[in-house]
């Protein structure tokens, strides 16, 4: 298990684990990040990074994608 800051871009990662306190979890739970959901990373910008989620792309800072492990 890793963070999905250091999954590789275009890789397809299965969500293991979402992290943080229950208002981050809420929140990231909310935008699509849940246990055995796949997530995909498509780039990295300035630190924060841009990810195919339920079908949708979503940016999310570094600090957040630390939170969700994969």
């Amino acid at each position: 298990m890793m963070p999905l800051t250091f999954a590789n871009i275009g890789e397809e990662s299965i969500i293991r684990k979402v992290g943080g306190n229950p208002e981050v979890r809420a929140h990231l739970e909310n935008l699509g990040f849940v246990t055995g959901g796949n997530v995909t990373v498509i780039s990295t910008i300035g630190g924060n990074l841009i990810v195919n989620v339920k079908n949708s792309r979503i940016a999310i800072s570094r600090e957040m994608a630390s939170k969700i492990m994969v």
